[in-house]
C-alpha cells in the first residue's frame, strides 16, 4: 500500500511514522520525504486503508492521509521510461565500469536484444570497445559497429564532483542519419510541377519515369540547365520501392576533386589534415537502401570517374584513409547538360563509365520545344507567386502569353518561373501585358529584343531569328568556334555548323 501523509513540517514527526510501522510489524519497502509530505510504501500489511490511515492521523501535526498509486520518484521514472521509449536513437546508461543500468526500446531494436537482456551486460560486449577507451573520446563522435550496423556514438560522462560515476551513450544509425539528412534537404516540387505534360514528349518522359522507377538500374538524365533533371531524379526515387529511404544529391561541378571524393566516399580518422578525428561517412553510406543523385556528372574528374566505375562494379568501396571495405545497397541516378558521347569521343569522359551509367536514359526537352506546356506552367507559377507575395492572382493578356510562348528560354523552366515571380512581385495590376513582363536584362529581356512579332512566319523561323541574334552577340565575346563551343558546353562541330548557317564570323 502506498500512502501520502500530509503533515506539519516539525522535528521528529518522521520518527513517529516509523514507530507506528515498527509497532505494527509492517514491512517498509520505500519511503520518500518532501516538505509537508511523507510518502510510504508499506508491503504486506494484511489491513485495509481504512484500518491503517487512523493510526497515522492520531499523530500530532498530521492533517490528512491519502492512498496513491505511485511514489513521486516512481512517477518520474515512469515518465522517463516513456520518454526514452519514444526517442528514436538507441540510448544506454552505464555505470563507471561500463555495466548497463538502463536501455531504451530503440537500443533493444538496434542491438537485437530485449532491454532486460541488455541491462546488467557490460557495454563492451555490445560494441566491442572497453569503457575506459570510450571515456578518452568524450566530446567526439565515435564510429562503432554492432553486428552489421554502423553507429555514430555520442558519449556524455556522469560525474559527482570530479569523479566519473558513469556515462550516457547515444547511438545514431548511419543509415538513419542519411534519412534525416535527406528529409531535411528534401526539396518539395515548388520550382515547378515535374510532369506538366501536355506535349507528347513530356507525356513520354512521364510514362518512362514511372516505368523506370522500380527497375533499380542506373539512370542517366540529360537536359539543358533548368529543365528539371533533379526533380525527375526525385520522382524516380519517390515512385520506387526505395522511397522510404534516403535520397542524397550532390552537384559534381560544385566541389573540387578532393572534397567531392570525401563527400562521396567518406574518410577514416586521420585521413588528411583537417579531417574529423572520428572520421566521416560519405553520401554513399548515408544513402544505404536509397538513391544517390550525381548532378553534372560530366564535370567529374577522370580520377573520380575511375573510382566511381570501381564502385559500380559491386557497390563496395573503401573510405579515404581506411582499410575496411564498405558495401552498400543504393541506386545511382546521374544527370548532365553535356553530351557525354561527344566527351567520350574527345577523351574527356571514360567510355566504360558512360556505359555503366547509361543503362536507362531520359532526355528532358528544353522549354522552347514544349510550347503547349507553357500556358499550364504560367498558371502554376502565377498561383504560387501570388500566394507567396500575398496578392490576388493576376491574369495574363494574350500578348503576354504569346511573348512567353515564343521566348527562347535559355534558362528553361527555372527562367520562366523567375520571370513570372519577378513580374507578380513588382506589379499590382489585375491584368499582366507583354510590356509588364520583367525579364532580366541578361536574359535578353525586352520584348522588342526577343522577337519582332510582325516578322514571325512560324515557330521554326522565330527560333532561328533568336538563335542568329544570340550567336552573333556571343561570338563577339568569344570570337572562336572552339571558345564559343566550350562556353556553351556543346561540341565544336555543332557551333561550327550554326555559325556557318547564319554567316557569323569565320570558321576555324
Amino acid at each position: 500500500m502506498k500512502l501520502d501523509i500530509f503533515s506539519e513540517d516539525r522535528l521528529g514527526i518522521t520518527q513517529e511514522f516509523l514507530t507506528v510501522i515498527f509497532n505494527q510489524g509492517w514491512n517498509l519497502a520505500a519511503m520518500e520525504m518532501h516538505t509537508h509530505h511523507t510518502y510510504l510504501y508499506i508491503d504486506n500489511t494484511g489491513k485495509s486503508f481504512n484500518q491503517i490511515a487512523p493510526l497515522f492521523k492520531r499523530i500530532p501535526g498530521v492533517k490528512d492521509v491519502t492512498q496513491v498509486d505511485l511514489l513521486p520518484n516512481e512517477k518520474k521514472r515512469k515518465h522517463l521510461d516513456a520518454l526514452l521509449a519514444k526517442l528514436p536513437d538507441a540510448i544506454l546508461d552505464v555505470d563507471k565500469s561500463g555495466e548497463i543500468i538502463v536501455a531504451n526500446q530503440s537500443a533493444a531494436i538496434a542491438f537485437g536484444h530485449s532491454t532486460s537482456f541488455l541491462v546488467g551486460k557490460n557495454v563492451s560486449t555490445i560494441i566491442g570497445i572497453e569503457i575506459d577507451e570510450l571515456y578518452k573520446c568524450v566530446g567526439q563522435h565515435i564510429e562503432v559497429t554492432s553486428g552489421s550496423t554502423k553507429f555514430l556514438l555520442d558519449l556524455s560522462v556522469v560525474k559527482v564532483g570530479k569523479t566519473i560515476k558513469g556515462a550516457v551513450l547515444i547511438f545514431q544509425s548511419i543509415s538513419k542519419m542519411g534519412k534525416q539528412l535527406s528529409a531535411m534537404s528534401d526539396k518539395k516540387p515548388d520550382n515547378y510541377n515535374t510532369f506538366v505534360a501536355n506535349c507528347d514528349e513530356m507525356k513520354y518522359i512521364e510514362a518512362q519515369t514511372i516505368k523506370y522507377a522500380n527497375l533499380d538500374l542506373p539512370v542517366l538524365i540529360n537536359g539543358e540547365t533548368g529543365t528539371g533533371k533533379e526533380l525527375t531524379a526525385r520522382a524516380l526515387h519517390n515512385l520506387s520501392d526505395r522511397s522510404k529511404n534516403s535520397f542524397m544529391a550532390i552537384n559534381c561541378a560544385a566541389l573540387p576533386e578532393n572534397l567531392l571524393e570525401s563527400e562521396l566516399f567518406g574518410y577514416d580518422s586521420g585521413a588528411f589534415s583537417g579531417a574529423k578525428k572520428s572520421g566521416k561517412p560519405g553520401l554513399l553510406e548515408l544513402a544505404d537502401g536509397g538513391t544517390v543523385f550525381l548532378d553534372e556528372i560530366g564535370e567529374m574528374s577522370v580520377y573520380l570517374q575511375a573510382k566511381l566505375l570501381r564502385f559500380l562494379q559491386d557497390y563496395s568501396f573503401i573510405r579515404i584513409g581506411g582499410s575496411v571495405e564498405v558495401k552498400v545497397d543504393i541506386r545511382v541516378v546521374c544527370a548532365t547538360h553535356r553530351d557525354l558521347e561527344v566527351m567520350v569521343s574527345e577523351g574527356e569522359f571514360r567510355q566504360d563509365l558512360f556505359y555503366r551509367l547509361n543503362v536507362l536514359s531520359l532526355k528532358l526537352p528544353p522549354l522552347r520545344e514544349r510550347q503547349s506546356d507553357i500556358a499550364t506552367l504560367i498558371d502554376l507559377f502565377a498561383n504560387r507567386a501570388a500566394e507567396q507575395v500575398n496578392v490576388d492572382r493576376p491574369s495574363f493578356s494574350q500578348d503576354a502569353i504569346n511573348l512567353l510562348k515564343f521566348a527562347p528560354w535559355p534558362g528553361n523552366i527555372r527562367q520562366l518561373q523567375n520571370v513570372i515571380f519577378r513580374t507578380i512581385a513588382n506589379n499590382d495590376a489585375e491584368l499582366i501585358h507583354a510590356k509588364d513582363l520583367m525579364f532580366n536584362d541578361r536574359e535578353g529581356a525586352k520584348e522588342n529584343e526577343l522577337l519582332d512579332f510582325s516578322s514571325i512566319l512560324d515557330y521554326e523561323s522565330a527560333i532561328e531569328n533568336y538563335e542568329k541574334k544570340f550567336l552573333t552577340k556571343m561570338y563577339e565575346q568569344f570570337p572562336s568556334t572552339r571558345k564559343l563551343a566550350k562556353r556553351l558546353s556543346v561540341s565544336h562541330a555543332k557551333i561550327s555548323r550554326k555559325l556557318s548557317k547564319y554567316g557569323i564570323g569565320k570558321s576555324d
